[in-house]
């Protein structure tokens, strides 16, 4: 009887040993399994192209600094230096000339009747010029701005020679532009850009932003070019009405 509960005993022994071995195999395998699709999705990574799989982080930051730069501009009213947005947003200058570039076509595309203008490196927000006519209905006291033809003239003579002297355009026209440089001055078209260092420190005029902003130019380098050939007919007409050897 103690022999058959002996042997009983081992059997029962062997059965819990088997069922260990088991148990431990399944949980090597299960951990082997692991392991292989691990390296799997790693080396899948590794294949792929860096774009395909990093996060949204870089997307979703650009997207804020859109909004940050509409808020910016919105606030100001006025026209913010490209430097002073990368200050602000802690940005380098292309990426900052991107939103931007994305924003300008944004507002240009939509519904809108705001749009963002770009003047020499700086950035505002404002309504488009179909608009006015139902602006200067609110607008308090809107003070109209009429360019005469001297002064227009006078303009013309300072956007495409700038910097340059009250005397050098009055040599040009041939007559005065002392009220037409003024009158530019008041209007905020032109301002005093400095002084030559010669005999009287004359002052050199030059056209302003508002100069930009008003005429729809981005830059003084995109007025609008006038051939040579068109150039000296005008000035051959001019001599003829002003019987004066016009100096350029």
């Amino acid at each position: 009887m103690i022999q058959d509960n002996k042997q009983e005993e081992i059997v029962k022994n062997e059965n819990l040993e088997e069922v260990k071995n088991e148990t431990l195999e399944d949980k090597t395998e299960e951990k082997n399994k692991e392991k292989q699709d691990f390296e799997s999705k790693e080396s899948v990574e590794q294949d792929l192209p860096k774009s395909e799989f990093k996060d949204d982080k870089s997307i979703l930051d650009s997207k804020e600094k859109a909004l940050q730069i509409e808020s910016i501009l919105f606030t100001m009213g006025k026209s913010v230096d490209l430097r002073q947005l990368c200050v602000a947003l802690d940005s380098d200058e292309k990426e900052i000339k991107q939103i931007m570039k994305d924003l300008i076509q944004k507002y240009d595309s939509d519904e809108s009747a705001i749009k963002i203008i770009e003047l020499e490196k700086s950035y505002q927000m404002c309504t488009k010029s179909k608009y006015y006519e139902v602006l200067i209905k609110i607008a308090k006291n809107p003070k109209k701005q009429v360019l005469t033809e001297a002064v227009l003239e006078t303009l013309s003579i300072i956007a495409y020679k700038q910097p340059i002297t009250k005397l050098e355009i009055e040599k040009i026209r041939g007559v005065s532009s002392e009220y037409a440089v003024n009158k530019l001055i008041d209007y905020n078209l032109v301002y005093e850009a400095g002084r030559l260092d010669t005999l009287g420190r004359p002052a050199v005029f030059a056209t302003t932003e508002e100069f930009l902003r008003r005429f729809g130019i981005g830059s003084k380098q995109n007025l609008p070019n006038i051939s040579p050939v068109k150039e000296v007919q005008i000035m051959q007409e001019v001599e003829e009405e002003l019987n004066v050897q016009l100096e350029v």
